[in-house]
């Protein structure tokens, strides 16, 4: 039954223009760099107001620099998240690179961070080690001269200080890949719901509305969103359920090579939750900036942003089970 929901509701979405033919080879969709056009084009459906007025002029960091796998819309997300809080009114954004801006006297200008796609890689999995520790790329230049336990030491007090930022107040926005961000850390696992263990191919994957009245949740109008995407899979925190579910993978069908307890309990790749004063949302997709084209998706998002800042409030409790 629900394969013959998931057909019509393809097709009442193909009859609208909702969607586009069906990728013969998803793993061929492709990449193009940003450029005026693109954002003009999603600035002409991002929606002109946001779902609920802020409550007082709101700023919000997007943190854009990747350690590890680089996704290709790394750029295009920061540039949605800038294009959503200026077309809207919601926020203004600042975006950067420079880890620093995680000091604690830095954060606090800031009413959410949003981390974007940055995928730390090696055994820790941690951005600030990877930076400062395996000086990934030329963002660690400028550190080499710093005694390695000096280092060590600043790459934990800038961790700590996300970490506080979120417990005493701050709105964090995982963006996709950024759900990678200390995936051995129990602690931010618990703070994010999750932790990013592995994912299937890309291919089209279909995402259902876990609760359609929800306010988060509106723009979708209780239709399932089709789209291509990594069907990314969770471990750490996730099987405790500590947030409020927003979007749901359809497992039925999906490609998984080795199935590793892929079809064992529900795949959630978007929730909201509260982390003692602060508030939490991630949003796996999209793996492709093509995604971003649609105004659903586009104000969701900005639903998203909106919450954690703090001005869309509604109900984000945890998943009973």
């Amino acid at each position: 039954m629900r394969s013959e929901r998931i057909i019509a509701a393809w097709f009442a979405l193909l009859l609208v223009g909702g969607v586009s033919a069906p990728v013969a080879d998803a793993q061929k969709i492709p990449a193009f760099e940003l450029d005026e056009a693109w954002k003009e084009k999603v600035a002409a459906v991002a929606p002109e107001k946001p779902q609920v007025a802020p409550k007082q002029a709101r700023k919000v960091l997007i943190f854009s620099l990747a350690t590890g796998f680089k996704h290709w819309c790394i750029p295009h997300t920061e540039a949605v998240i800038e294009i959503l809080g200026k077309r809207s009114g919601a926020y203004e954004s600042v975006a950067s690179v420079d880890i620093e801006v995680f000091r604690p006297e830095r954060l606090r200008a800031f009413d959410a961070v949003v981390l974007n796609n940055n995928c730390p890689t090696g055994k820790k999995r941690d951005l600030f080690y990877d930076v400062l520790v395996q000086k990934i790329g030329d963002a660690g230049k400028k550190y080499e001269a710093m005694p390695a336990d000096e280092r060590e030491e600043l790459a934990r007090m800038l961790y700590r200080s996300l970490v506080d930022y979120v417990e005493k107040g701050g709105g964090l926005v995982l963006m996709h890949g950024a759900i990678a961000n200390f995936a051995y850390s129990e602690e931010f696992s618990e703070l994010a719901g999750g932790s990013f263990s592995y994912h299937p191919p890309q291919q089209e994957v279909t995402l259902h509305p876990c609760c359609p009245d929800h306010p988060m949740l509106k723009p979708f109008g209780g239709k399932p969103f089709v789209h291509v995407d990594e069907p990314y899979v969770m471990g750490g925190a996730y099987e405790k359920f500590n947030f409020a579910p927003m979007l749901e993978l359809d497992t039925e069908g999906i490609k998984v090579g080795k199935d590793r307890g892929f079809h064992d309990q529900p795949r959630y790749v978007s929730w909201i939750k509260p982390h003692k004063q602060g508030r939490v949302f991630f949003s796996s997709p999209s793996h492709n900036a093509q995604s971003f084209e649609r105004p659903e998706l586009l104000r969701y998002l900005l639903n998203g942003m909106q919450y954690a800042t703090g001005d869309l409030e509604c109900d984000d409790s945890p998943l009973k089970r």
